[in-house]
Order: structure tokens, then sequence, then C-alpha cells
């Protein structure tokens, strides 16, 4: 039985002549094809500063540090995220602290997010989660006077919308990510967006070790100056092989969005009817780039999610849990970033699956996917 997958990159021949002209100039560590994709990816994203990471935990990370997070500091996060959005506040010593979400879009709210803050807030990190968009102007209304910064986790947001800019582009602080599971790739690989120059500078600077002077000033010199290492920093750049890769996928974006988008309308249209499933969808504020397209299963529906789960394998189709809430994983069990229940962010953990969805899906192989959920109704109805 041939294997439907929850997601494949769309990677072809430009992506492999763009490797070959990398490697043929003999610069395949960071240099200009960085530069180019950092300008490039900020004008596509409107951003007035963008800065290639190793990925998009990196980018997360330093972007913690250049809003000047400290140890001891709390920062506001989403417990149903992957855990990278929880793990890069306890890089800086900082405490991350989980709130609930939204049970309609999966993302925190402005109302939650006050419920949390005390006077140790330094940060909120908020999460485009699976593509839908975070309702980002109410939070920056409640966060921007009391001075406490809010970074944008668009890991998933390349190519969604949020009142009719690219995700992004308002917020003071954004991590991208361009892991294959994206609808960009480098195969692994992150990008820091950001309004302020002096955050851009020192990010740039800290993703090399903290050089005083870059690693392509010093290669473009035959006579190289003397650096110096200004604070510890990291090793976490990117090459210009990814970067070529990077250049390239970014051209296709628009052609992505429109062909997953296209795919999530039909798969919503077969879905909506039917009782005890609840497809995820567009917020009345913007457009999601459907990275992931989530289901609910509900109690009405025939089966639970983990039988509905082997029953899309048995007809070939490789569905996905859903997203993780990270309160509930031992590196976080017992932790006082965990201050009370979270309803929400369990309840769709523990109901959510994740359909296939990816450019290349072809009809046929999702109608076996729609199939696959239409057929527990035929059974319920015969007994």
């Amino acid at each position: 039985m041939s294997r439907i997958n929850v997601m494949k990159p769309w990677l072809g021949e430009e992506e492999v002549l763009a490797l070959t002209e990398v490697i043929e100039s003999g610069w395949v560590a960071q240099g200009p094809r960085v530069a180019r994709f950092e300008r490039e990816f900020a004008a596509s994203m409107q951003a007035n500063h963008a800065v290639a990471t190793s990925n998009c935990t990196t980018a997360l990370h330093l972007a913690l540090i250049v809003a000047g997070v400290q140890a001891g500091d709390e920062v506001i996060v989403p417990s149903f995220s992957f855990v990278a959005t929880a793990n890069a506040p306890t890089y800086v010593g900082a405490r991350p602290v989980f709130i609930d979400v939204d049970p309609d879009t999966g993302c925190v709210t402005a109302d939650g997010i006050a419920a949390a803050l005390t006077d140790r807030t330094r940060a909120v990190i908020v999460v485009d989660q699976g593509g839908v968009p975070v309702d980002l102007d109410p939070i920056r209304d409640l966060c921007d006077p009391l001075g406490i910064v809010v970074i944008e986790d668009a890991a998933c947001g390349a190519g969604s919308t949020y009142k009719g800019r690219p995700v992004g582009a308002g917020a003071a602080l954004a991590a991208w990510s361009f892991h294959p599971r994206k609808l960009l790739t480098t195969g692994e690989g992150g990008m820091l967006t950001t309004s302020n120059s002096d955050w851009a500078e020192r990010a740039r600077r800290l993703r090399e070790h903290a050089m005083s002077v870059s690693a392509s000033d010093r290669q473009a010199s035959i006579l190289a100056p003397a650096e110096e290492y200004l604070e510890i920093g990291y090793n976490y750049r990117m090459t210009d092989m990814q970067a070529a890769v990077g250049i390239v996928q970014l051209g296709r974006l628009p052609e992505i969005v429109r062909r997953r988008r296209e795919i999530a309308e039909r798969y919503t249209a077969a879905l909506s009817g039917i009782v005890g499933l609840r497809p995820v969808g567009d917020p009345e504020w913007g457009t999601s780039n459907y990275q992931s397209y989530w289901v609910e299963v509900g109690p009405d529906y025939p089966f639970d999610r983990e039988t509905l789960l082997v029953r899309l394998a048995e007809a070939g189709v490789s569905a996905r849990r859903g997203i993780m809430s990270a309160h509930l994983q031992p590196a976080y069990e017992g932790s006082p970033s965990y201050r009370g229940p979270l309803p929400v962010s369990e309840r769709l953990t523990g109901n959510t699956l994740i359909l296939p969805l990816y450019h290349q899906l072809e009809d046929a192989e999702q109608t076996t996917v729609i199939d696959a959920l239409l057929s527990p109704l035929t059974v319920a109805a015969h007994g």
C-alpha cells in the first residue's frame, strides 16, 4: 500500500541548480547568499531587518537576549506549542509561564496574557499556531505600555496574513522556521526579524560568536582585520548552501500558499458537516497558510482520536497527533511554570489530529483521506 505522508517539502530542479552554484563558487558557509536571503525575506515579510540563524529555536533565543530578558524574569508562553517555545526562555535563565489558548484558533489571547502578568513579566511569546495568525494588536496594546516585549513565534507563519499584512510585520521581534515541516524549507534554518536596528545588529554579532568583524568581511580581506569578541556569543549561523535553497523557496511561497489553501478548502467542504469533527479555519482577523490542517475529534464522532489515527494508518494515511501541551511533558513536570489548569490546551492536545497537506498532494490521495474520515460514519449508521 502506498503511503500518504502528512507533509512533503516542495523541492525541485531550481534548488539543485542553486546549490550547484554555491558549491562551484567555493563559498559554502555564511556569506553573500545569506545576506541576499535576509534582504529578500525582510522585504517579503514587510520587516525592517532580518537575521538568518541555524534554526527557529536559536532565533527565539537571540530574540530574548536582544530584548533584555534575563535570569529571574518571567516570559509568558502558550503551553499549546512545540516545546521549543518554552525552552527558549530557560536558555536565558528566565521562567516560562504557561497559559491557555483560544479553543477555536489554538492561539493565545490578550485576556489570557493579562491574567498571567506579574511584576516579573518581561516578555510574552505568542505563536501563529499551525499557521493560524495570532490576534497581535490587542496583545501589543496590553503589553507595550507596560514595557513588556512581545515576541512572535512565527515558526509556522510564512504566508499567513494578519489584517492584510504578512504575520510578523507588526511584531517588535519575530522568529521563523525553515524546517522541512514548514512551507519554506532550507533543511534546517531560521530567521529573526525585527523593527529595531540595534537589536538586529547585536543579533548578527551574537550568532557569530559576538565577533567584532564578521566572517564574510574577514574572508573578503587579503589581510584580515583583527577581531574582538565583545560578549559571550553563539554559533547560530546559516550557511550559503541553506540560503541558496531558501531564496528559491521564497519565490515559490505565493504558489505554495495558494495550493495549500485550495487543498484546505476541499477538506473543510467535506468535513464541516460531520458531527463530531471540527476543522481549523481562518480567524476573522487574517488568513492561514495551513501549515497544519488540524481537526478536533469530539465525543459525538464514532471513534476517539487514537482509534481514528489507527484507522487512517490502515488506509495508508500518515496523520499525526495534534500539537503538544508543553506543560504535560516530563521536562516541565512539577515546574513552577505551570500555575493552574489549562483545560483548552489539554483538550486540544488530546483530541486533535493533523491531516496530510502538502503542495503535491493529489486529488485522489486527498479523497482517500476524506473517505477514511467518513467511513466510521457508515459503520456507526449500520450498527
